[in-house]
């Protein structure tokens, strides 16, 4: 026994294990979208704090004060969730929200996954395929479930062409989703839709509407939010966890940071 009066446990009943599913937020991740992080050393930091303060840089010991980070990011960097306001101005005829306007209620949930990693890069899961993959667990989704799509694209964050790599979503999918009452669904690719380069080559193809973009799209007829660039959905049981994934409060936002954290009982 452990009588020391600081140490504290949970009882065996309660434990919970917690999985991060967020990736860093680090400008070496081979991401297309604009990100740059600079490190202020605690040597800059006593000369920012005596600046700051009117001291003299000697009154901090050794030289050295408080260690920073200049951080320049778009909101889609990182572990992100998209509001609203991202797809389209408006959302089935009502200005679209953005990400401080959204309940906090979508984004705390019992979590589902379903697992595409035998799909192809730029193949795009259709409903049926979603429906496939519930019958495969044996899971009725129910309103406000977290739905996470596992692809394993994840493994390729530090590779040149991890934002082209991973299969994404159609809008056929993303609208039966909604349908079903989920608010909140996320993928560990670059994007919810196929990649880029799988979506331009259709247009060259055959440019028309629709094309671009599709399952985001969805958005300007239904309310939704999604999250990208997961990661350790292979570490998540298929369902019987719960998911925080809290956006930022950014203000005006078309999205925001999330640290993403799934709990499980043990």
């Amino acid at each position: 026994m452990n009588d020391d009066p600081t140490h504290h446990s949970l009882p065996a009943t309660n434990y919970m294990k917690l999985i991060d599913l967020s990736i860093a937020i680090d400008d070496a991740i081979k991401d297309p979208l604009p990100q740059t992080i600079i490190y202020e050393t605690h040597e800059q930091g006593a000369d920012r704090m005596a600046q700051m303060t009117g001291v003299d840089k000697t009154a901090f010991e050794g030289g050295k004060s408080l260690a920073g980070e200049l951080v320049s990011f778009t909101t889609h960097a990182g572990t992100h969730v998209d509001a609203p306001w991202h797809y389209w101005p408006t959302s089935n005829g009502s200005k679209s929200k953005t990400i401080d306007e959204l309940p906090l209620e979508w984004f705390y949930s019992d979590g589902v996954v379903l697992n595409f990693t035998d799909k192809t890069d730029g193949y795009a899961i259709t409903a049926q395929d979603i429906k496939d993959a519930l019958q495969k667990i044996n899971y009725i989704l129910k309103p406000f479930d977290i739905v996470l799509l596992h692809t394993g694209t994840d493994k390729k964050l530090y590779k040149d062409d991890y934002a082209q790599s991973g299969p994404g979503v159609s809008a056929g999918a993303t609208h039966w989703l909604i349908d079903q009452g989920i608010k909140v669904m996320g993928i560990d690719t670059w994007g919810w839709d196929i990649p880029l380069k799988y979506q331009a080559a259709e247009y060259k193809r055959n440019p028309r509407d629709g094309v671009l973009f599709a399952a985001h799209m969805v958005g300007r007829e239904k309310e939704y939010c999604q999250i990208e660039k997961l990661t350790n959905l292979d570490k998540l049981p298929s369902f019987g966890f719960k998911i925080s994934v809290f956006p930022v409060k950014v203000k005006g936002g078309s999205g925001g940071w999330t640290r993403a954290v799934a709990f499980i009982n043990e």
